[in-house]
């Protein structure tokens, strides 16, 4: 069974019945003489959220991944710095922090006769072309999900990069669910900080 991958127009149809909700939704929905629309042919981008997070500098840790509970363990061993539109927060070449989507995403699960629907998040190629990578490994968006998307921010190339809030981070690439998923909530369900806490 092959995946099918939303274009622009059926995310246009996906958000106006409810199989996807995007708080605030990206606009404007077309090309518009003065704005970017960012509504790929196959993906709606994102923007950065206000928000970056990372382990304390000086922590000395060894992190165990049996015992899970990854949202505690970063949120008692982080830090986290506001930015806005107008204060950047600087990535140094080889830096990982983590930062959030501004959007709140939802990938409600359906009944019968609708659409459910997955995502992933994936980079922007003139940012690769920069060295950064905002997430690695870790892309799926489960149908069920609801909150903002956690961002594995890495800078990979020479220069620093300034981050600045609301400004488009990301690509969200829709897919269609073949059946009724059962519930399964994420530990991040509801997510609202860059470490995947509430």
């Amino acid at each position: 069974m092959s995946v099918m991958i939303l274009s622009n127009v059926s995310i246009h149809e996906a958000l106006e019945k409810g199989w996807l909700v995007i708080e605030p939704e990206p606009a404007p929905k077309t090309l518009t003489d003065g704005y970017k629309c960012p509504y790929q042919t196959s993906s709606v981008d994102l923007l950065l959220g206000n928000e970056i997070a990372y382990f304390k500098p000086d922590l000395s840790m060894a992190i165990d991944l049996r015992k899970g509970n990854f949202p505690t363990l970063f949120g008692n061993n982080s830090e986290s710095v506001e930015i806005s539109k107008e204060r950047a927060f600087t990535l140094n070449p080889g830096e990982f922090v983590l930062a959030r989507t501004h959007e709140k995403v939802t990938l409600p699960i359906l009944g019968e006769g609708q659409t459910s629907l997955a995502a992933r998040v994936e980079g922007k190629s003139s940012y690769a072309r920069c060295g950064l990578l905002v997430h690695f490994t870790a892309s799926t968006i489960h149908s069920g999900f609801s909150g903002a998307i956690t961002l594995e921010l890495i800078n990979l190339g020479r220069f620093t990069i300034n981050l600045y809030a609301e400004s488009p981070i990301c690509q969200l690439i829709i897919e269609q669910v073949h059946g009724i998923p059962f519930p399964n909530p994420s530990q991040f369900q509801g997510q609202t900080k860059s470490g995947g806490s509430k």
